[in-house]
C-alpha cells in the first residue's frame, strides 16, 4: 500500500499517536506524518504510507493555514492553554488597534521557537529541557506570513485569527509575538490546521472513519497514489 491519506487529527492526539493509529488499522509500519501538530490542536495532518514516505519533506513544504483563537492579557509558559499562567496584564488596545497589530505580521519576521517545542538544541528536545524547568537561548528563524486577517472578535480579549504562513512557523510564538507587540501578552487558546499544501479540511477523514474503511475494505478510496501528490499540488484538489 503507497499512498498519502489526509487525516484530520483530533484533540489529545500527538502527531505520532495518529501515526501509530494508522499502522495498526492499516496494518502496515511504513507510515509517517507531514508536520506536528500539538496534542491540543486539530485539523488537517497528511500521512504518508508506504513509498509516500519519500514525499513527506515535499508535502511539508507547501503553505499552510491555520484558524487560531488569540486571548489577550495572559501569558504561559507553553504559550497556549495547555501551559501554566506567567503573568496577567489589563487590555487596553482598541479592537481597531488589534486588527492593525495583528496585519502587520504579513511578511517576513524573525520568530523564536518556543522552549516548549521538539527543535533539537546540542541534541535535546526543547520541550525535554523545558519539563525539567530549564530555559536556554534560541536563535530567532525567519518565517513568513503569507496572510493574516482577524475573523471576528469574541470579546475586547479574545479575537480568531486566520493564518497562511510557511514551514516552520509556530502559530503559539506569533500569537505571543503579537501580544507582545500590543504590550499586554497573549497566549493561543485553540489552534485547527485547516490546511496542509493542497490537503484540506473538506477532504480530511478521522482516524475512525479510516477504521471503518479499512474494515470494508474501502481504504483506496482516500488512498491518493504517490504520482497524484503533485497534479493536485497544482490542481488544488485532493
Amino acid at each position: 500500500m503507497d499512498g498519502v491519506i489526509n487525516i484530520y487529527k483530533e484533540k489529545g492526539f500527538t502527531s505520532h499517536d495518529v501515526v501509530a493509529v494508522a499502522r495498526r488499522i492499516l496494518k502496515q509500519r511504513k507510515i509517517g506524518h507531514t508536520g506536528t501538530l500539538d496534542p491540543l490542536a486539530e485539523g488537517v495532518l497528511p500521512i504518508c504510507v508506504g513509498k509516500a514516505t519519500k514525499l513527506a519533506d515535499y508535502i511539508m513544504g507547501g503553505i499552510k493555514g491555520y484558524r487560531a483563537n488569540i486571548t489577550l492579557g495572559v501569558t504561559t509558559d507553553t504559550q497556549d492553554a495547555g501551559g501554566t499562567v506567567l503573568e496577567r496584564r489589563d487590555v487596553t488596545v482598541t479592537r481597531a488597534e488589534i486588527e492593525e497589530c495583528v496585519y502587520s505580521f504579513v511578511g517576513s519576521y524573525d520568530q523564536t521557537p518556543p522552549m516548549y517545542s521538539a527543535i533539537k538544541v546540542n541534541g535535546q528536545r526543547l520541550y525535554k529541557l523545558a519539563r525539567a524547568g530549564e530555559v536556554i537561548e534560541r536563535k530567532p528563524r525567519r518565517v513568513e506570513i503569507s496572510g493574516i486577517s482577524v475573523v471576528e472578535f469574541i470579546s475586547d480579549t479574545e479575537a480568531v485569527i486566520d493564518v497562511a504562513c510557511g514551514k516552520g512557523t509556530y502559530i503559539r510564538a506569533l500569537c505571543a509575538d503579537i501580544g507582545e507587540k500590543l504590550g499586554c501578552g497573549a497566549f493561543m487558546s485553540a489552534l485547527l490546521r485547516t490546511r496542509s499544501g493542497a490537503f484540506a479540511l473538506d477532504s480530511a477523514i478521522t482516524l475512525g472513519r479510516l477504521q471503518i474503511l479499512a474494515d470494508e475494505g474501502r481504504v483506496d478510496e482516500v488512498l491518493i497514489p504517490p504520482d497524484r501528490v503533485d497534479s493536485i499540488k497544482r490542481e488544488g484538489k485532493p
